[in-house]
């Protein structure tokens, strides 16, 4: 029998059997433990040249970017690491303009599915720049809800956590077959999971160190271990509950921040995504199968990300204007 869960639906869902109950009860007292750690070791805030930026890699994703870029700046993105991972379209005058104002970095990365391997260099190389780097991809627009801005959000954790955990709210193509890619992402797709998914992106806290070679580094953008005086201390969520092993606590159904994860957009853009090769995969998991094992959970909507419509179709119409 499986665990139901009030605010989440599992990616992989929790047994109720007695071995299982011992585990949650040795995850809450490392809970506590590794609150008590990171209480007792404070660190020191410095002002970095941004407080929010982002790195994400990306291959074949020119009719996104635009849309992407502009809509995570409008909710608070200072700066953008973007690594491009051999891609043939025209990303590269998309990107101009965001290049040309200081907005974006571009770094050439022409690796074969070394992703957290670019986010450990962009560790590595940035981290000095900016108080907070969050790792999402092309497909993931962040929502703040409780505030105005992710960055209003993420600076009451700057003396709590290393990392912050956002959860996914995962959209399917809400009945489209296919679209006009010219439309926006966060407009035309409206349907989503009931629940948040129980998994989400991290955003690092810069204050605290990293350590790349610790065990804990294999999926960082899930969940990102830094590092406090030698010590790995693992992620809070967006109620400031420590992540680790199965334990993720929401204590309301209200979740003050959220990451829209546009997974499959529209069928036939499910199956240009997966055509096109994947950054982290060799190969794609991602067949038919799996997109029906999502898109039969879309039974809700979430109109969340409209409140920024309208900023975001004036700075896309200003920026095509630009061009002319």
């Amino acid at each position: 029998m499986k665990k139901a869960e009030k605010y989440f639906i599992l990616d992989n869902p929790i047994e109720t059997k007695y071995k299982q109950r011992m585990k949650e009860c040795y995850y809450f007292f490392l809970c506590v433990w590794y609150r008590l750690k990171m209480l007792a070791m404070r660190v020191e805030v410095k002002e970095k040249k941004y407080n929010t930026s982002i790195c994400a890699i990306f291959k074949n994703e020119a009719p996104y970017l635009r849309e992407w870029i502009e809509f995570n700046h409008i909710v608070g993105v200072d700066h953008f690491y973007l690594y491009n991972n051999n891609s043939e379209d025209e990303y590269l005058g998309v990107l101009k303009p965001y290049i040309d104002k200081g907005l974006v970095t571009l770094i050439e990365w022409p690796y074969s599915q070394m992703q957290m391997e670019c986010y450990k260099a962009c560790i590595a190389r940035f981290a000095q720049e900016t108080k907070w780097l969050g790792f999402i991809d092309i497909d993931e627009f962040i929502i703040p809800k409780s505030t105005d801005s992710v960055y209003d959000f993420l600076k009451t954790f700057e003396n709590k956590a290393g990392a912050v955990n956002i959860y996914w709210r995962l959209f399917g193509t809400s009945g489209k077959l296919n679209r006009d890619l010219k439309g926006l992402v966060c407009e035309d797709f409206t349907v989503c999971w009931p629940k948040h998914c129980d998994i989400g992106k991290c955003f690092y806290n810069t204050a605290y160190g990293f350590n790349p070679s610790s065990k804990h580094s294999s999926q960082l953008h899930h969940k990102f271990w830094a590092n406090i005086k030698g010590a790995d201390v693992p992620p809070v969520n967006v109620f400031n509950k420590i992540c680790i092993g199965t334990r993720n606590v929401a204590k309301s159904g209200e979740f003050p921040i959220q990451i829209n994860h546009y997974f499959t957009k529209s069928y036939k853009e499910y199956a240009m995504k997966g055509a096109k090769g994947d950054v982290y995969f060799k190969i794609n998991p991602h067949d038919e199968n799996y997109f029906y094992e999502h898109e039969l959970k879309c039974t809700s909507t979430d109109y969340s990300a409209y409140k920024y419509l309208i900023q975001l179709k004036l700075r896309m119409e200003d920026e095509k204007n630009d061009k002319i």
